[in-house]
């Protein structure tokens, strides 16, 4: 059931970013108020860091069996394939996707061998299709598995992606790309449901046929595969963990920036949004293990399914009344048999998780003790007002009927242009470094501003004495910078240009930030040193530095 619906819910998210030119947390921007935009966009946070914590657990657990490394140091070690990210975003799309493909293939045939080593019985498997009741305990995996398989951040993820893809942008071509990725995520997800499958039918075959019913630790199950099948099967079973946690590094960074991007406007560079995101991730990992030990990763393994299971309402709702609204998707709306299959699988999700969360507070608060008092003050309310947003999220499409103008990018748009008038500068400063671009500078500034303009010319002593005296320092190279700067001061006086001179002591970037500052300049002008990468980190780079910091024209000279 779980596959079928993320099938279905995939499909609504490519016809999303097919036929509207925008992702899901993009549409669900234009569509909500601000106010509830927020704490969408913390819940598909939230949901992104538990598909993250699943994979730093996979892979540290992964690390453990296959090399012995302790969980702490694997689970630490998970920080730095931030490394790994830069590198495959650098070389494209295309490569990242094939990367993530090559790792799926590498689990999917590390179960399959597995499954040859444990060779189950074919009938009993197909009796497994068959449901059970779910009491408590069953309810709590299967609302793991709901999770691990829809994962609310790829409907994000896959409603952005699509548009990487090239088609044509009429009703035929539209058709066409719908079509294709339908079939792409149908296979997608059809490999990915016998990965999932035959990862319970190995528990159940090796372990239960086995006798060994209580086996609730991924490391115990790797144990008993190398007593039971030899040392061949839990080096897969090892393998299978660590492509897993890679894989979700690239798929969990590009769904974050997405949600970002979308929610809230905001842009910020790929590394620090992976970085925060493992962060985040991580910080659960670490204390669990120093607080409860290894043996609690497991139980957190399956809680972080079970919070991505928790966050689907909030974002399949929205994708259900985005696709179903005639005014945007036109002729490309749901048709009503899809519709109704498409709210019959948000109903079962949404049932399901009120019911484990009724189910979850009730054991709570009858094994709190003096504590009860903490969940009928913080954890309830907590509940209530979640479900109160998921009614106003379900409710509030049908109760509006104006659809507000499509604000997507971290950007403005284009200004009108009718008004534009000449720019004359008044007081340039230009900032001289000695290193053989300085008569650039001048001549840019001077172009700037012709004989009209005030010029002062900057120049900053970083010498150890300059940064530690400051302007007290009398030290050679201040007073053979100062006597440099005078002889262009006075050149410029000798061609008929007003200046005057400037010099600063210490980092150059905040030296020419507080010069400028005590001055009414109108622009600056200065050289940039063509450093790059590992250099900016040895020698330092003062553009970026001084630009953030100033609210005037900076004009860099190559």
């Amino acid at each position: 059931m779980s596959n079928l619906i993320a099938v279905l819910l995939q499909s609504l998210s490519a016809r999303l970013g097919i036929v509207r030119g925008e992702d899901l947390a993009q549409a669900s921007k234009n569509a909500y108020p601000a106010w509830a935009n927020i704490p969408l966009y913390v819940l598909a946070e939230i949901a992104i860091a538990a598909c993250d914590l699943a994979e730093i657990v996979g892979m540290a657990i992964g690390l453990n069996l296959l090399f012995g490394l302790p969980l702490i140091w694997g689970i630490s070690l998970t920080a730095l394939d931030t490394i790994l990210l830069l590198f495959l975003m650098n070389k494209g799309m295309r490569t990242m996707e094939v990367f993530i493909v090559s790792l799926v293939f590498i689990i999917g045939i590390s179960f399959l061998i597995e499954m040859f080593i444990v060779s189950p019985v074919y009938a009993d498997v197909l009796k497994g299709f068959v449901p059970s009741k779910l009491d408590e305990n069953a309810l709590y995996i299967a609302i793991g598995i709901i999770g691990a398989t829809v994962m609310p951040h790829n409907l994000y993820l896959h409603s952005s992606l699509v548009q990487t893809r090239k088609f044509d942008k009429t009703s035929a071509g539209m058709k066409n790309a719908i079509r294709l990725n339908f079939f792409d995520t149908a296979i997608a997800l059809n490999l990915a449901f016998f990965v999932n499958a035959a990862i319970l039918v190995l528990a159940a075959a090796a372990f239960y046929v086995n006798g060994y019913y209580h086996i609730a630790e991924i490391q115990d199950a790797s144990k008993l595969l190398q007593n039971l099948f030899g040392n061949t099967a839990p080096t897969f079973f090892a393998i299978a963990l660590i492509a897993a946690g890679q894989s979700s590094t690239i798929t969990g960074t590009l769904a974050g920036q997405i949600v970002m991007e979308g929610h809230l406007n905001l842009r910020i560079q790929p590394w620090l949004r992976r970085l925060i995101t493992r962060l985040l991730a991580i910080a659960p990992a670490i204390f669990t293990i120093i607080f409860f030990g290894d043996q609690a990763l497991g139980s957190l393994l399956i809680l972080s399914q079970v919070v991505l299971s928790l966050q689907l309402g909030f974002a399949v709702i929205p994708l259900i009344h985005f696709n179903s609204d005639k005014k945007l998707m036109k002729e490309f709306v749901i048709q009503p048999w899809v519709k109704i299959m498409a709210w019959i699988s948000a109903s079962i999700i949404v049932y399901l998780n009120i019911q484990l969360v009724i189910d979850e507070i009730n054991g709570w608060i009858a094994t709190a003790g003096e504590n009860k008092f903490l969940i009928y003050t913080l954890v309830i309310p907590i509940a209530l007002v979640c479900l109160a947003l998921l009614i106003y999220v379900f409710i509030h499409p049908f109760l509006t009927s104006q659809t507000k103008s499509r604000k997507q990018l971290p950007h403005g748009q284009a200004m009108d242009l009718s008004e534009i008038k000449p720019i004359t500068y008044r007081h340039i400063a230009l900032a001289v470094d000695f290193s053989g671009q300085d008569q650039r500078i001048i001549q840019s500034a001077l172009n700037q501003g012709g004989k009209s303009a005030h010029y002062t010319i900057i120049h900053v002593v970083e010498s150890a004495a300059a940064r530690y005296s400051g302007k007290n320092t009398q030290d050679y190279e201040s007073q053979l910078d100062h006597d440099s700067l005078l002889k262009y001061q006075n050149k410029l006086m000798e061609m008929g240009y007003k200046s005057d001179l400037r010099i600063g002591f210490g980092t150059a970037s905040s030296e020419i930030v507080r010069i400028i500052s005590e001055l009414d300049v109108d622009l600056l002008v200065m050289g940039e040193h063509g450093h790059k990468r590992f250099k900016d980190l040895v020698f330092g780079t003062t553009i970026n530095a001084v630009r953030h910091k100033l609210k005037i024209p900076v004009l860099i000279v190559r």
